[in-house]
């Protein structure tokens, strides 16, 4: 097997990130994303900012009245809006950053400009990486193994970055967990899911899934058994650095 050089780093050491870096987001960003590109979505685009966000929702729909859109000369797609600010649905986007909203909705052939508080964050923090892999637990598998590809160009450097945090109680938050896991793909350990049900079973205990429970618009129910079906997708997200105007985005799409 590949020697790989595996590293790890938080929310304020993004930008030491190098080689193939893997940035991961289970609740919710990069389940979303990846429930975005199964149900045919044509690409997502990463930003930080909300105004971001709406900026190249008003170029795209700018490039279809003129006929004279900024990529290769065809038309664009419809432009989405998905995201969140502090979990909840942001005023003038289409959907709120929910895997049960996004399977029950028509999102083929169209780009989402997708801004969370986490995920698409270090997304783009990761300013100095090789290669830009977006995971969550739906897609871990496909991403540890098109990691070890890549990595083949990188010297064997591949980079974690769970984009939370511990939970309250100092317990490992879901992103740590997941990045547990895929470490452990990577390193061929043949406990990797034993080790996978141990950090849920330990998520759930802290109640990390209560907010779900509450019946709230915002937090349905439905996506906790969707954000923890595990290796459900067998392709990996792969996020390209792009820029218009003062505008840095990265586009996502799907390999394999």
């Amino acid at each position: 097997m590949q020697h790989l050089e595996i590293y790890r780093v938080g929310r304020y050491e993004a930008s030491e990130a190098r080689g193939v870096v893997i940035v991961i987001d289970v609740i919710r960003a990069f389940s979303v994303a990846a429930y975005a590109l199964a149900g045919g979505a044509q690409a997502l685009w990463l930003v930080r900012t909300v105004e971001e966000a709406f900026a190249l929702r008003e170029r795209n729909s700018a490039a279809l009245l003129t006929g004279t859109p900024p990529q290769q000369g065809k038309q664009e797609p419809k432009t989405l809006l998905i995201g969140e600010v502090g979990g909840r649905l942001i005023p003038g986007f289409d959907l709120n950053n929910s895997p049960a909203l996004m399977i029950s909705s028509d999102v083929r052939e169209r780009i989402l400009v997708q801004r969370t508080g986490a995920g698409t964050q270090g997304a783009l923090a990761v300013a100095n990486a090789a290669h830009i892999l977006l995971s969550s637990l739906v897609n871990a598998r496909a991403t540890a193994n098109y990691a070890r590809v890549l990595a083949e160009s990188t010297g064997g450097i591949v980079t974690l970055h769970p984009t939370q945090g511990s939970l309250d109680n100092g317990e490992p938050g879901e992103d740590q967990v997941c990045a547990d896991y895929i470490e452990a793909l990577l390193r061929g350990r043949e406990d990797a899911r034993e080790l996978l049900s141990k950090g849920i079973s330990r998520l759930r205990v802290a109640g990390r899934f209560e907010t779900w429970q509450q019946g709230e618009f915002d937090f349905p129910a439905e996506d906790i058994p969707l954000v923890l079906d595990v290796d459900r997708f067998d392709f990996a997200m792969v996020g390209t650095r792009k820029r218009w105007g003062d505008i840095t985005y990265v586009e996502v799409g799907k390999v394999g």
